[in-house]
């Protein structure tokens, strides 16, 4: 099931992912428009380096976004199998940061030298390249076998694990909702028995 709002709160290599929830009739793309990345873009705010302001997403921006979202996913599943992850998308994640490397740009500001992190090209490359850095970070990372999948039912949204016992994306979406569901059986067997 399924909220119109991205769910967020996790590194952003896993927000990213988790842009593709279970909906009524299968995955909802939750960055299918240029709107929708704006919005996406502005929830998750300083998370981005600056990389995007005062740019507005284009249809264009999409495709480089969906292949790293696509990348870091098959990755993820992967890892959550105990599997190796394709090299296809550990490739694609490498070469998404190629197109845009991070350039640390010097300045003055008048009383000390200041060093700003700086991408060049069209905004998506720039997105694409921050957001596979942000995945090749979570990917290497020692906290990647605390990666879990939400155990609710209908829920495809992942998580790194802050406490063995978390068991849910989040606890007022798919945990209250397997709370209710559960009490509802208890207090109500015979209902529960005809579906």
């Amino acid at each position: 099931m399924t909220d119109s709002a991205p769910l967020t709160g996790e590194v952003l290599a896993l927000d990213l992912v988790n842009t593709r929830p279970v909906g009524a009739h299968g995955r909802v793309d939750l960055l299918a428009t240029p709107r929708q990345l704006s919005d996406w873009l502005t929830l998750e705010g300083d998370r981005l380096q600056g990389e995007v302001r005062d740019t507005a997403p284009t249809r264009a921006d999409l495709a480089p976004v969906h292949a790293v979202r696509a990348h870091t996913e098959a990755a993820v599943r992967a890892l959550l199998d105990q599997t190796e992850p394709p090299g296809s998308a550990l490739g694609g994640l490498t070469e998404a940061q190629r197109a845009a490397p991070s350039v640390r740009e010097l300045g003055w500001d008048g009383t000390a030298v200041t060093a700003i992190s700086r991408r060049t090209g069209p905004l998506g490359t720039r997105l694409a390249a921050l957001l596979a850095e942000a995945a090749a970070e979570m990917l290497s990372a020692p906290a990647i076998g605390r990666l879990k999948e939400c155990e609710a039912d209908d829920c495809v949204m992942v998580f790194l694990s802050s406490h063995p016992r978390r068991r849910w994306c989040s606890p007022t979406r798919c945990g209250n909702r397997t709370r209710v569901a559960r009490y509802y059986r208890r207090h109500n067997p015979a209902d529960a028995s005809r579906t």
